[in-house]
């Protein structure tokens, strides 16, 4: 019988680059949150495209739909069955959803 291995940290190339996307997308999320104490601003008063707010916050979006599919990639095909990996890929569905949510029912 072929046992699979649980690990914390991922073994996988395409695992670690998700955990690490997922983090960055947390970081980028935590600047985003940042700039709008330091300015004073509400976050849904002035965003706009060309505007400081969406630099980070559409790069977290990005970053976590990234660590999505990587983290997807290396469970599908490197089997990599590490907790970090199966957190980054919840995570990221959860980021996509989400801004999915954002576009196609705009509130």
């Amino acid at each position: 019988m072929n046992s699979m291995r649980i690990s914390l940290k991922p073994k996988t190339t395409m695992g670690k680059w998700s955990v690490g996307l997922i983090v960055t997308s947390f970081l980028l999320f935590v600047a985003f949150l940042l700039l709008l104490v330091a300015t004073g601003q509400r976050a849904g008063e002035t965003f706009s495209f060309f505007s400081v707010f969406t630099v980070p916050i559409l790069l977290a979006w990005a970053s976590g739909i990234a660590a999505f599919v990587t983290g997807l990639i290396g469970l599908i095909r490197s089997k990599d069955w590490a907790i970090l990996v199966d957190f980054a890929i919840a995570l990221g569905l959860y980021v996509l959803v989400f801004g999915l949510g954002e576009i196609l029912f705009p509130h």
